[in-house]
């Protein structure tokens, strides 16, 4: 049996989210401050939920654990990234293995509903790093900065932002495993036909093709053996 294609897709789509997610969790660049005051022009402070790093784009010499002066790691957004961001890793991970216990493996025919219940648990992952990424997002601009700087998006929530969605659409792609485990239980199931069984010695194991044969052979004395012709023959 074919593996089905939205099973296919979901293990594709899974595992990039799980990867693009991981980087945009550990990376430090989640808000980017540059134009600080009375700091070198090329001066740029990049901010992610466990790290802020100093980087000056001329020499590129980066310092990262700077101190946190303006309070930003006590934020709430940052805190709640901080906590959903690393179960949302290992929920994926919990909804990988499930998925590769339904999706064949060692299976001659792959267990659809596994597969579904696999995608359910990617597709809550997804949403646990959707909502951090969304919610840090829209406090972005409202999150403590040095006056005046510059505040952009930084490289590691777009990451996060494509690894959530990558992982919501696999999921959903697993998810529609259950309507394939659905017309499994639908389907009528018919009782197995058995071979006809014919009474050993009841009949003749030559063939005829008509009754003539058997006329011919009775006047022609051919011997029919250790048992007469069939009624079927006649």
């Amino acid at each position: 049996m074919r593996t089905p294609a939205e099973m296919i897709v979901g293990l594709v789509l899974c595992p990039c989210g799980l990867l693009l997610t991981l980087t945009g969790t550990l990376a430090p660049s989640w808000r980017q401050v540059s134009l600080v005051p009375d700091q070198p022009m090329d001066v740029v402070w990049e901010q992610g939920i466990w790290d802020i790093c100093r980087e000056r784009q001329s020499t590129h010499d980066r310092l990262c654990g700077q101190a946190d002066e303006l309070g930003y790691f006590e934020q709430v957004p940052v805190r709640v990234a901080q906590g959903l961001m690393p179960s949302s890793l290992v929920v994926t991970l919990v909804g990988l293995v499930v998925a590769a216990l339904g999706v064949r493996c060692w299976q001659p025919e792959p267990r659809h509903l596994v597969a579904g219940v696999a995608g359910l648990v990617l597709l809550l992952s997804g949403l646990m790093s959707l909502v951090p990424s969304s919610w840090y997002t829209q406090e972005l601009w409202a999150l403590p900065a040095p006056p005046g700087s510059t505040l952009t998006v930084g490289y590691s929530l777009v990451l996060s932002y494509l690894g959530s969605c990558l992982e919501i659409l696999g999921g959903l792609a697993l998810a529609l495993s259950f309507h394939h485990c659905c017309k499994e239980r639908r389907a009528p199931k018919l009782p197995p036909t058995l071979p006809p069984v014919t009474e050993a010695g009841s009949c003749s194991t030559r063939a005829y093709d008509n009754s003539w044969d058997v006329l011919e052979d009775e006047q022609d004395g051919q011997p029919w053996g250790s048992s007469p012709p069939c009624d079927s023959d006649l």
